[in-house]
């Protein structure tokens, strides 16, 4: 089953340790990801193909644009502003990770204007959680006990957020959010551990607040809706699909990054587009 409308082509075949964070940043055409092992936040002009890449100096686990043309990123365990065309960086945050949880993990801006990211813990009993950051640097701790925090996306009103485990327990959740003070509230599962269908890594929104899923598992893009439904899917070429984005000029095109297919044979790893016929949501902006 596919939900494109055309075929799946690549946008670049090249192999990251961890491609994540697949963003559209319309104010420059480019697409943004990052590649966490490796420390890197990447850009690529779509149209021209110029590249770019920023090195951190510690693991990238995600990021959002900011205000001002800025990028809010999560290293392993903190938060800063890093300013792309200087090169200036501005600590925002130190997260207090126990001492069993890894690193940060999957990072989103959300309706708020505030940068969301969740932790890792492949403990027994697991203490992964999922914080928010906001333009003060003030940190609040929303929820934990997750292997792997991942999965964040919000409805077109900002209303519905949702977050998943994509190891451990595996499900996607579906939460209540108050998108003036981001605030979350009635937790409830939206689709429970299904490998067979993939899963859930990476998600993203379309217009019709329909989520769209990574199932590396699976090497697709699966379709859910709002009660969980699997409604269709994405094959793709690529082994191991992380985080698709809506982006292009009209929203239309999906990005999707990928991890190391850890396959000898070529033609696995890259970052992949394809088109669709329902245009997704442009990200927020941190300090928006």
């Amino acid at each position: 089953m596919t939900a494109a409308t055309g075929p799946v082509d690549f946008v670049i075949r090249e192999r990251f340790g961890v491609g994540e964070s697949a963003t559209w940043n319309a104010a420059t055409a480019e697409l943004f990801w990052c590649d966490i092992p490796a420390g890197k936040i990447h850009a690529l002009h779509i149209e021209s193909g110029a590249r770019r890449e920023w090195s951190l100096g510690d693991e990238v686990a995600s990021f959002g644009l900011a205000t001002g043309g800025g990028v809010v990123v999560a290293l392993s365990k903190s938060v800063i502003l890093f300013d792309p065309e200087t090169g200036t960086r501005e600590v925002l945050a130190s997260i207090d990770l126990p001492p069993q949880v890894s690193r940060l993990n999957d990072g989103k801006v959300g309706p708020d204007g505030a940068f969301y990211v969740g932790s890792m813990d492949r403990s027994p009993q697991p203490k992964g959680a999922l914080y928010r950051v906001d333009a003060a640097g003030r940190v609040t701790l929303l929820t934990e006990g997750f292997s792997t925090s991942n999965g964040l996306a919000w409805t077109k009103d900002g209303k519905t957020m949702c977050h998943s485990d994509s190891q451990g327990e595996m499900f996607i959740d579906r939460w209540d959010f108050d998108p003036s003070s981001g605030a979350i509230s009635n937790q409830r599962r939206l689709r429970e551990h299904d490998l067979a269908n993939g899963r859930a890594d990476g998600g993203a929104f379309d217009i019709t607040d329909t989520y769209w899923s990574a199932a590396p598992s699976c090497s697709r893009i699966n379709r859910i809706d709002l009660d969980g439904n699997l409604l269709d899917w994405v094959d793709l070429p690529i082994a191991k699909p992380t985080m698709p984005c809506f982006g292009g000029p009209d929203l239309r095109t999906v990005f999707v990054t990928s991890l190391d297919s850890g396959l000898d044979a070529p033609g696995h790893d890259g970052i992949v587009s394809f088109r669709v016929a329902t245009p997704g949501l442009l990200p927020h902006i941190f300090g928006g």
